[in-house]
């Protein structure tokens, strides 16, 4: 694995695309790390990308800290499964040519340049030891994908197995390729049902993960990355848990890179909370919103109906009304460049206020692997070849 500096690239059209990302937010308390902590340790963190590449860039965010972040050292291999990595894959990222950084509160930083063939739909380990740590973290706490955490400093360890086992990302935000066909990435911008929750820890099953499968089998949409800015408990408006949909908008969405496609899949848990038909509205208002700015960036959008939560705890006959109102709205306003009816695909035809008993994970709100594996296989390849 070798770096290339900016200087060396200055001059060469760089088509920068997502190949994994994940929607930062402030770290609650639930979800802090476990002893022996971060600072002045080390964090083995599993990704899996979609697109592969011969080089890439890996972006690291100290967005809600309350102090510095330091960085002692990083590196990047191919995860061997249980913590471990390939020896022969691993290697050192740096920052403007040092293996050291220290990243403000409030920032997030980009690694230099890294030429390094990483393989498509592959499990990665980055692995960090870090220095001072702010007490406010930045992190993804539905990772549904174990990481490991071990005293003191061992970033080029093969193997960790007195680590700490944690099933949460801190620190890392994305990673992008340039990878040698044209490619472009899609978006999905959603709550828990895009964040996973239902699905296997450690088998990257979300429905964005059987998506991302297909898409690489086939031969007209190969080169189409997916980006799962997916939170947990999170609403478009206001109420939920991390930065609302509105407020991440233009950072989970327009910032990304190579982003052609968007898919918008939220509103559930807005509907929940209100308990008002009125929050069919103001989510029809917030839709065109995104919609326009979408657009305004070249970027196509499809809208995906809402789950049925009949049984759950959002069950209560306005918040059906208000759910059928924004599904009716999805599906024949014209205002989607296309619709993807998950609703659809997953509701019980004798009771289509609930989800069917094969796809429930139990607290019938949401799905279980099986229906994000169906999801997946209803989306039509063909919106990513536009």
């Amino acid at each position: 694995m070798t770096h290339i500096s900016e200087d060396d690239l200055k001059h060469k059209d760089i088509n920068w695309v997502g190949t994994w990302g994940t929607s930062i937010q402030p770290v609650e308390e639930s979800n802090m790390p476990p002893a022996p902590g971060l600072s002045n340790n080390t964090l083995r963190q599993i990704v899996r990308v979609s697109l592969g590449g011969n080089q890439l860039r890996i972006k690291f965010s100290n967005e809600y800290g309350n102090s510095d972040l330091t960085i002692n050292s990083a590196h990047l291999a191919v995860s061997a499964g249980r913590g471990s990595i390939k020896p022969e894959t691993d290697g050192v990222v740096t920052f403007e040519g040092k293996r050291s950084i220290t990243i403000p509160a409030g920032k997030t930083v980009t690694s230099d340049i890294i030429h390094y063939c990483l393989p498509k739909l592959t499990d990665m380990a980055i692995t960090i030891y870090f220095g001072s740590m702010p007490s406010a973290l930045t992190g993804h706490p539905g990772s549904r994908t174990t990481s490991y955490l071990m005293s003191g400093n061992g970033v080029d360890s093969i193997s960790m197995p007195t680590a700490v086992p944690t099933e949460h990302w801190y620190v890392i935000a994305g990673i992008d390729v340039v990878a040698d066909t044209p490619c472009k990435s899609i978006v999905a911008l959603g709550d828990s049902i895009t964040d996973g929750r239902g699905s296997t820890t450690d088998m990257q099953n979300r429905w964005t993960d059987n998506l991302a499968r297909r898409l690489q089998e086939n031969t007209h949409t190969a080169g189409v990355g997916v980006l799962n800015q997916g939170i947990g408990g999170n609403t478009v408006l206001s109420g939920g848990l991390g930065p609302n949909a509105v407020d991440r908008f233009e950072r989970d969405v327009l910032l990304q890179s190579g982003v052609c496609y968007l898919i918008i899949f939220e509103g559930v848990n807005d509907i929940g909370l209100r308990n008002s038909i009125d929050a069919a509205w103001d989510l029809i208002k917030v839709y065109k919103e995104f919609i326009s700015k979408a657009h305004a960036n070249n970027i196509l959008v499809y809208g995906a109906t809402i789950l049925p939560f009949g049984g759950s705890q959002y069950d209560s006959s306005v918040n059906e009304q208000t759910r059928q109102t924004v599904n009716h709205w999805i599906r024949t306003s014209g205002e989607f460049d296309a619709v993807i009816d998950f609703d659809e695909a997953l509701r019980d035809n004798d009771e289509p206020t609930r989800l069917q008993s094969i796809y429930d994970s139990g607290d019938h709100l949401h799905p279980n692997a099986e229906a994000y594996k169906r999801l997946a296989e209803i989306v039509d390849l063909n919106l990513f070849t536009r």
